[in-house]
Parts: structure tokens; C-alpha cells; sequence
């Protein structure tokens, strides 16, 4: 069969299944110049086209995860936000979604995400500096105050405190009358990546990954719209990896989980579909176009032939992009709208189901609202003013490309086997491999830097005298003295008996077998606090110690 053929087949197909379901935007797509664009362009002929690009929507799933990809719908436009107190929180939102926003994605100071609450001795001086502080369902019904749970999708960045705020949420959404099948949004819950490259790591591996498989199974059955995990090569790349160290990196911590949640007893079609992906989009406009439709390729291969994945669903990698905070200078922070611009640009191309754009003064403090306008309206002009989401993977065919691709999966594939060879990403981490190769990587690029190599405009070439910053967002001290009341009210106010007996319910359920998700969300809806929670965790599973590597 011709792939001229197949193409028509693949249309009358897939693409007629999707188009029932979803229309596209446009009956039909036309330049500037009224030349009709195609849904997606095919090379005549091409070597190995049905093994390794084959059709969007279709396996291996290259060219994109959707028959129609953007012409359908646009990928989900969110922005990274949260600071302060729940309310100053809910206003942000409130305003991003006025502006246009279709997704949220909420951000927890590093007391919440560590599992402390406010008045912790460990908080002092960290509340709601780098995000929303969160100590229970009471700050959670304020940041989601007026905002429709129903209609809104909510991501998350949590990790060793996922499983609790997911059923903060889910209380939040039962209380404004919306069911948990009726929500929809992400959990990062990616712990691996944590120990290798973040650091918000609580418990150990082996609890974490049974909290974390907990979550799969109870999502399969009573949150089906939320996606369980993110499952995050964005901050591998953040802490200093290569290209192709964050698609293997990310992919090896991926066939770890699904490795976990089959020893779990769950089939993987059931769970698969529901796992997403978190990628970052850097500065080298090409080579990211092609890292992600490698990653998409070696995904596929993995679930297919790997796990025995039927689903197509299972088979298909989606992924959230954020565009490189490490990329951001504080030299002429304009100069940063150009950089988010071009990887913003970089995601599309790749095909992200959905994108937060940094703002222009991130490397400075917590972003304006002015500068979070700026980085959401460049999403909106790459999707309504450029013409790149007319076509489903528009580099697709090109020899650059291609190569590119070809080559970050071989890479990347030779990494997935070293870890397999140790082991699995868990016993790998434990031995500091990741640790290490990301180490190096930092290392040599930040001597490329220094050396002149590599040149950061305006940092190492084209500097200007320029006068200090002002206008940055500060989070006042005052944040973190109002917090604490408000928690001291709260636990004053709520039935303590109630809390003091689902938190010794949860000990007995942490010291067992059975799903940890039901007794954490009896417990939240007492309003037994985050840090309460994390701490009886804490006392069943122990603390995780570092791999430090030399």
C-alpha cells in the first residue's frame, strides 16, 4: 500500500472517529496568501516512514498524539502561579482566567510541599515565598473559591504531599457540588525525579512508590478524568541535563512506575492512559522539536512492547511543557520574551497538549501580573497569528528533523539500557547514576559558558550598563505571621476528637497494605492538617537520606 494510500485510510479512520467527536476549528485552513494547508504533510517516499513516523494519532505516535492536533483544539494554555495566602492566590487565578487562561496550574510554597505546616519550625521564613502555603482543606476552599472545578483543569506541582492535596481537591470539589468523576487535571507526583535532580523528597523510595501506585488505583476508579502523575524531565533539564539525558532520564523513572503499579496487581490499560508527562523547552529551537517526538516514539515502543499496552491511550506519551526557567537571566530581562517566544514555539512544533510560558522577570522574584499578561499572550500569538497549528507536526519530513529525532532516540535508548542493566531507575538513583551524569552535564556547559563557547546574550556578550530592577513582586513577612493565625483558628475551631481519630486510623491504614487514598481524604475533611498528616507518615515510613555523589 502507497502511503498515499494509507493516508487516505488513516483519514477515513482515525481522522473521521476524531472529527465526530471533535470538529476542527475551521472547515477549512488557508494562509495569508489563500494556499490551502493540509492536515498533515507525507513524504513521497521515506525509508522506514511506517516503522518510525506512521501517522498522528497513530503508533509509534511521532508525528503526535491526535489525528487533528491543534486544528481541533489548541493545547491547553496554563500559567504557573501561586504566592502569598490562599486569597492572593485565588486572585491570580481569577485574573489569568479572565485574560484567557484555560488551565491552571498552582504552585505550593516549599513548607507545603516538604509536608510542614506553617507554624513548623522547618517553615520559618519560607511561607508562601515561592508559592501558595497550604496547610488545609480550609486554605484550599480559599484559593478555589468561585473557580468551576468542573470546567477548569487544575495541575498541581506536588510531589511527597501529592496524595494529600489531590484529596484536599477532591474535598474542595465534593463541597461546591461537583463530583471527583467530574474534575480533571494533573498531580506531579514524580518522586523519582525529586531524588535525582529537585530535592522535595520526604519518605523513602519504596513508600513512596506504593503511595504513588495507591493514587493510581484509587483515580482509576473514582477520579477518572485526573491524570495520576506527571511525570517530570522537566527539572532533570532545570538541574542541568542534556537533551537526550531528559528524555531518558524521564522515560526510565516512567517504566519504573508502570513497572511498580503491574507488581501492584493493576493492569496496565487501565492506569496507562492516565499517565502524563512534564517536559521543559529550551533555547535550541530544532533539536527540542525533535527531543519530544522521540520521546513520544520510544514511549510507544516501551508501553506496546515492553508492557503489552493494547490501548492506544496507553501507548501514546502526552505532555505538559514549561518553557526553561534556567534559560532566564537577570541581565536585560527582556531580552527573556524572545527566549520563552522560541521555545514556545519549540513545544508546539513538538506537539505539547499543554504549555506554561515563563514571564520576564522570574530570574528576579515572582512574576507581575503585567509580566504574566506578556508570557500568556505569547502562547495566544503563536496559536491565533503564526499558522503553525494549522498542520499536524509541520517539520515532520524534514532531513534535520528526521536525523535529529533518529538520533536522540538511539542516544536515549542506550541510557535506558545502562539503568535497566543496573537495575531500574530506583536502584540506579540509589547508586547516584542520574546524580552524577546530570552533574557532569552542568558542569561542562557551564564552562562552556565561561569560556565563551557558548554565548548567553547579554550575560557573556552584548552587556549594557543597566539601573537595578524595580517594581519586582515581594512576598512581605507579614504573609507568613497572617498564615499562622489563620491555622491556630482553624485548629481551634474544628472538631479535634474527629481529627485525633482519623489520624490514628491513617497510622494503622500506613502500617498495612490497604489504599492510603480514602483515610487521607477522611482525614482532610476533618481538617486534619497537611503537616499532621506528613507527620504520621513520617513516623511509619522514616525520612529519606540523600546519595551524595562526589
Amino acid at each position: 500500500m502507497s502511503i498515499s494510500e494509507k493516508k487516505q485510510k488513516w483519514t477515513e479512520t482515525a481522522v473521521a472517529k476524531t472529527l465526530a467527536r471533535s470538529p476542527e476549528r475551521y472547515a477549512e485552513f488557508r494562509t495569508t496568501s489563500g494556499i490551502e494547508v493540509e492536515r498533515c504533510f507525507t513524504p513521497a517516499e521515506y525509508a522506514g516512514y511506517d516503522e518510525k513516523l506512521g501517522f498522528p494519532g497513530q503508533f509509534p505516535f511521532t508525528r503526535g498524539v491526535q489525528p487533528t492536533m491543534y486544528r481541533g483544539q489548541f493545547w491547553t494554555m496554563r500559567q504557573y502561579a501561586g504566592f502569598g495566602t490562599a486569597a492572593e492566590s485565588n486572585e491570580r487565578y481569577k485574573y489569568l482566567l479572565a485574560q484567557g487562561t484555560s488551565g491552571l496550574s498552582v504552585a505550593f510554597d516549599l513548607p507545603t510541599q516538604m509536608g510542614y505546616d506553617s507554624d513548623a519550625a522547618m517553615a520559618q521564613g519560607e511561607v508562601g515565598k515561592v508559592g501558595v502555603a497550604i496547610d488545609s482543606l480550609a486554605d484550599m476552599e480559599i484559593l478555589f473559591n468561585s473557580i468551576p472545578l468542573d470546567k477548569v483543569s487544575t495541575s498541581m506541582t506536588c510531589n511527597s504531599t501529592a496524595a494529600i492535596l489531590l484529596c484536599m481537591y477532591i474535598a474542595v470539589a465534593e463541597k461546591n457540588g461537583v463530583s471527583a468523576d467530574k474534575i480533571s487535571g494533573t498531580i506531579q507526583n514524580d518522586i523519582l525525579k525529586e531524588y535525582m535532580a529537585r530535592g522535595t523528597y520526604i519518605f523513602p523510595p519504596k513508600p513512596s512508590m506504593r503511595i504513588i501506585t495507591d493514587i493510581f488505583a484509587y483515580c482509576k476508579d473514582c477520579v477518572p478524568k485526573w491524570n495520576t502523575i506527571s511525570i517530570s524531565g522537566y527539572h532533570i533539564r532545570e538541574a542541568g541535563s542534556s537533551a537526550v539525558q531528559e528524555v531518558a532520564f524521564t522515560i526510565a523513572d516512567g517504566i519504573a512506575y508502570v513497572e511498580a503499579a503491574i507488581k501492584a496487581g493493576l493492569d496496565v490499560d487501565a492506569f496507562a492512559p492516565r499517565l502524563a508527562f512534564f517536559f521543559n523547552s529550551h533555547n535550541n529551537l530544532l533539536e527540542e522539536v525533535a527531543k519530544f517526538r522521540a520521546a513520544r516514539r520510544i514511549w510507544g515502543k516501551v508501553m506496546k512492547e515492553r508492557f503489552g499496552a493494547k490501548e492506544a491511550k496507553s501507548q501514546s506519551l502526552r505532555f505538559h511543557t514549561q518553557t526553561a526557567g534556567c534559560t532566564l537571566t537577570a541581565q536585560q530581562v527582556d531580552n527573556n520574551i524572545v527566549r520563552v517566544a522560541l521555545q514556545n514555539l519549540a513545544a508546539v512544533l513538538g506537539g505539547t497538549q499543554s504549555l506554561h510560558t515563563n514571564s520576564r522577570d522570574e530570574a528576579l522574584a515572582l512574576p507581575t501580573e503585567q509580566s504574566v499578561r506578556v508570557a500568556l499572550r505569547t502562547q495566544q500569538i503563536i496559536a491565533y497569528e503564526s499558522g503553525v497549528a494549522d498542520s499536524v507536526d509541520p517539520l515532520g519530513g524534514s532531513f534535520y528533523i528526521e536525523s535529529m529525532t533518529d538520533q536522540i532516540e538511539k542516544a536515549a535508548l542506550e541510557y535506558i539500557k545502562k539503568i535497566d542493566e543496573m537495575g531500574g531507575a530506583v536502584e540506579a538513583i540509589s547508586r547516584g547514576f542520574q546524580q552524577k551524569e546530570i552533574q557532569d552535564s552542568a558542569y561542562a556547559y557551564q564552562k562552556s559558558i565561561e569560556k565563551g563557547e557558548t554565548i548567553i546574550v547579554g550575560v557573556n556578550k552584548f552587556q549594557i550598563e543597566e539601573p537595578p530592577p524595580t517594581g519586582l513582586l515581594k512576598i512581605k513577612e507579614e504573609v507568613e505571621i497572617a498564615q499562622k493565625k489563620s491555622l491556630a483558628a482553624m485548629k481551634a475551631g474544628r472538631d479535634n476528637a474527629a481529627v485525633q481519630a482519623a489520624l490514628a486510623k491513617l497510622e494503622v491504614a500506613a502500617k498495612g497494605t490497604d489504599n492510603l487514598l480514602p483515610v487521607i481524604l477522611e482525614a482532610v475533611k476533618v481538617y486534619a492538617t497537611l503537616g499532621e498528616i506528613s507527620d504520621v507518615f513520617r513516623g511509619v515510613f522514616g525520612k529519606h537520606q540523600e546519595t551524595v555523589v562526589l
